[in-house]
């Protein structure tokens, strides 16, 4: 970080993250709008909402669907360990890095309830994006074990006449 650069608020940086880290705001907050993975950041978030709308109007056996929501709930999880990342980084180590060479300012509770709050969601987001994409897996490759069945048994039937 240059030293002309105006400080970061750690507790913003967190709380940004929190809120809107799946479409890198807290990227551009920290490093501005010539952040390049920033920029990348909202592609996959808007291709699992996608899929979201996919399912909610196509119904469960969409498989489309099923391979973009995970990316939704990735995202979602990357941005909470941003959050958190953020939250219980040393004062500092921020200041050194986003305080613009100015003083070192002490956390309060607001980086840190962030990063609690994040804990709290990225982890249940992350525990039901491996629950769903599991889930899925494996009814797809019942699916397909579903399909090879019948065409076994027909050439079975076929043999023995």
């Amino acid at each position: 970080m240059n030293a002309t650069a105006s400080p970061k608020s750690k507790t913003l940086a967190t709380w940004i993250a929190l809120l809107g880290g799946s479409l890198g705001l807290h990227r551009f907050y920290l490093h501005g709008l010539r952040d390049v993975p920033g920029w990348l950041m909202p592609w996959p978030t808007l291709a699992g909402l996608a899929g979201v709308v996919r399912m909610r109007n196509l119904g469960q056996d969409d498989t489309v669907a099923w391979l973009l929501i995970p990316l939704l709930g990735l995202m979602l999880s990357q941005a909470m360990l941003a959050a958190i990342v953020y939250g219980l980084t040393p004062d500092e180590k921020w200041a050194a890095r986003f305080g613009a060479g100015g003083t070192v300012r002490p956390t309060t509770w607001g980086p840190v309830l962030g990063a609690i709050t994040a804990l709290l969601l990225g982890g249940g987001v992350l525990m039901g994006t491996l629950a769903f994409g599991g889930q899925k897996f494996f009814e797809y490759q019942q699916l397909q074990q579903q399909q090879q069945q019948p065409a076994a048994s027909a050439g079975a039937a076929e043999g023995q006449r």
